[in-house]
């Protein structure tokens, strides 16, 4: 009963602060319990500015690729009308045929509303498939797409909120038949639901500010098949929350703090009953007993609200074999899903910028670590933006799953227009 109290305690400060660093890895392998979904492209982040700040985005100043992030800020943005183009390389340190491209665009209606679309297209690069004998058949160039169509609005003169449509299509076998079973593209359609407050009537430490925040929940949609099975996946369905401060210095430089906190609103894999020999424990139709944790194979919208609350925890057994959830732990793993990215971003009289991130997420849920670093540049309708990525999770003694971006420059290309007619006071 001790070591369990124990064990228990550990879990919820953190193993890897109390530990030595062999012993948190080899502790949290044993309870690792990530979640996975479909498509998981979709939240990718496939712009730059962004990617320079930590993956930050859902309250920072709206600009062209707000579409990710958070549509509802458009109807703050500026300029009449504007593209960009982002392109990814993926893997780039493994393989060079695999990148991640995004082209986004919106047009300002009036001062009230907006509407915006984007492009996302993920080519996943050659694959050669064989039969069973080993044998060459045929070659195929998997990818995934998702088109959307977005529309923001102000409901008062310093908060909005949004809506977008998305269209998602991933092709990941050209059909061929996979483990004996014929195979097709998943298809489904999705909604992002959001809302973005912006105030600039503020002042810290006698200086002019801003205070911002956002929300957005993203992928609300159908599951999603590969076969025709009964058995479909979810969407990568997340929500994601955070605040902006922004600080005029002085006519020419400003500085800029974001914070995104984020969730996937998926069911958490349960922790399954298993008997004293390690085998799982089975019901009278065959079906795996779940010693702690809620069913993952439900209707999306119990999923989504089940996610707050379905964590199994810390599991053990005692002597009789029966299992005991350690007190607190399935809270704690509550916690533990919730990704963090922090960004900072200075600008000089509005046309150069430097950027700076980190991402944090725990170790038993991917441990995906990493600092960020960007430029921005804007000369009249031009915007040209780099990011870059190092991992920080270099141990190997525990779980470390570098970003698949590690060391891989990126940039985005833009053109924002203003309104022609806004300086013109012609009258009759």
């Amino acid at each position: 009963m001790k070591k369990q109290i124990l064990v228990a305690a550990l879990f919820l400060m953190g193993a890897s602060s109390v530990f030595s660093q062999t012993t948190a890895g080899a502790y949290w392998l044993n309870y690792l319990n990530t979640i996975t979904t479909a498509v998981p492209f979709l939240n990718i982040n496939p712009e730059t500015r962004g990617g320079g700040m930590g993956d930050v985005g859902v309250a920072t100043s709206a600009d062209g690729a707000s579409m990710h992030w958070n549509v509802s800020k458009i109807a703050f943005i500026e300029d009449n009308s504007g593209v960009s183009i982002s392109y990814t390389p993926w893997l780039r340190s493994l393989v060079p045929d695999i990148s991640l491209s995004y082209l986004s665009g919106y047009y300002k209606i009036d001062k009230m509303s907006a509407v915006t679309g984007s492009l996302r297209y993920f080519s996943l690069g050659s694959i050669q498939f064989t039969n069973t004998f080993g044998q060459n058949t045929v070659s195929f160039t998997p990818n995934e797409f998702a088109l959307d169509l977005g529309y923001a609005r102000k409901l008062a003169e310093k908060f909005s909120v949004g809506l977008a449509a998305r269209y998602v299509n991933s092709n990941l076998t050209g059909g061929q038949q996979v483990v004996g079973a014929n195979s097709k593209p998943g298809r489904t359609f999705a909604v992002d639901l959001s809302a973005f407050y912006e105030n600039k009537d503020i002042v810290l430490f006698d200086r002019d500010a801003e205070f911002a925040w956002g929300l957005n929940v993203s992928n609300l949609g159908g599951k999603i098949s590969y076969t025709n099975a009964t058995n479909r996946d979810y969407l990568p369905i997340n929500l994601r929350v955070g605040p902006r401060v922004s600080v005029n210095l002085d006519d020419y430089n400003s500085l800029s703090f974001s914070v995104d906190l984020n969730k996937y609103l998926v069911p958490t894999p349960p922790v399954y009953l298993i008997d004293s020999t390690g085998g799982f424990v089975k019901d009278e139709n065959g079906n795996n007993l779940i010693a702690s944790g809620l069913d993952p194979d439900r209707p999306v919208a119990a999923g989504v609200i089940g996610s707050f609350y379905d964590a199994p925890g810390l599991v053990t057994y005692d002597e009789n074999n029966n299992p005991i959830v350690a007190p607190g732990s399935r809270f704690g793993e509550e916690l533990r899903e919730i990704t963090i990215g922090t960004g900072v971003e200075y600008w000089y009289d509005k046309q150069f910028a430097a950027r700076v991130g980190y991402f944090y997420e725990h170790l038993s849920k991917g441990n995906r670590k990493y600092l960020t670093v960007g430029l921005g540049l804007r000369l009249n309708v031009f915007a040209l933006d780099f990011s870059y990525l190092v991992p920080t999770n270099f141990n190997r003694n525990i779980v470390a799953n570098a970003s698949p971006l590690a060391r891989t420059l990126r940039f985005t290309l833009a053109f924002n227009f203003n309104d022609m007619k806004k300086g013109d006071t012609t009258t009759e």
